[in-house]
């Protein structure tokens, strides 16, 4: 059992739902990143997913564009991410997923790399471009060092698609809440629930939630139907008004903890 299942298997039978926080790795500098991914921890993050900047982000609106830039300047690379995720190996317990663009972790080379993302402790990849259809030279050669590829659907994805995506996905199924690029948003889409209920349906793995998501009350909302929930832009907002790595720990650990809480309640009957 991969630790993502494991993880939300222990979550399960605490009657709990998953926090994912996302972090730009590198932003601003790895140094605080090895900071901020225990501050996380302690503050209740279930899994984490660090992203791998890259120079064309077409997914990310201006929070996470602005972060790609700073870790970009920082010097940040996909090689230094993995040598990251190798020392936060020695110090958390939680799941870590890389979360970039096909074109990093190809240039790499699919074998290459899905060799030294399990050496170096990685858990689960998130290729924002990459379809399941296209990504046979990345994602057997992961799931065959024993690291998740964990796909996206959204909420125009037809049920057949679903169905596939459902089938291919390993480690969890990344629910797009929203149509258009990532950002704290104050609403969650009327039509969320019965959109993962539906996915939910099909899916053997569990469902977590994210895109626009950036409230406990969002949290509390989404964790009454889903398996977990994502929370990037909302997070990085607040620690790039930070001004200092102490003061970005504290912020960092105090507003996950605050988006955990809610998913410690005892949730409806159908989420699992």
């Amino acid at each position: 059992m991969s630790r993502i299942a494991a993880r939300f298997r222990e979550l399960a039978e605490r009657g709990e739902r998953a926090l994912v926080p996302f972090l730009m790795a590198g932003d601003p500098d790895l140094a605080c990143t090895e900071r901020l991914v225990p501050a996380l921890v302690e503050g209740g993050a279930d899994l984490i997913e660090i992203g791998v900047p890259f120079s064309d982000p077409i997914a990310e609106g201006p929070t996470i564009q602005a972060a790609t830039e700073r870790a970009l300047a920082s010097g940040t690379s996909l090689r230094r991410v993995l040598g990251l995720v190798a020392r936060l190996r020695e110090q958390v317990d939680v799941p870590l997923v890389l979360m970039g663009y096909a074109n990093n972790f190809l240039h790499f080379g699919g074998r290459e790399f899905a060799r030294a993302a399990g050496e170096a402790g990685v858990d689960g990849v998130i290729v924002v471009d990459l379809p399941p259809e296209e990504g046979a030279e990345l994602f057997e050669p992961l799931r065959a060092a024993g690291v998740d590829p964990i796909l996206l659907a959204a909420p125009t994805t037809v049920p057949a698609r679903l169905r596939l995506l459902a089938r291919e996905t390993r480690g969890f199924l990344y629910y797009v809440s929203l149509t258009g690029v990532t950002g704290a948003r104050r609403e969650l889409a009327a039509t969320l629930e019965q959109e993962v209920r539906r996915a939910r349906e099909v899916c053997p793995v569990p469902v977590c939630v994210g895109f626009g998501v950036s409230t406990p009350d969002h949290a509390r909302a989404i964790g009454r139907y889903a398996d977990g929930v994502v929370v990037g832009s909302a997070l990085v907002d607040r620690l790039a008004a930070t001004g200092a790595p102490d003061e970005a720990v504290c912020v960092a650990r105090d507003f996950v903890a605050a988006l955990k809480a809610p998913l410690r309640e005892p949730a409806c009957p159908t989420a699992s």
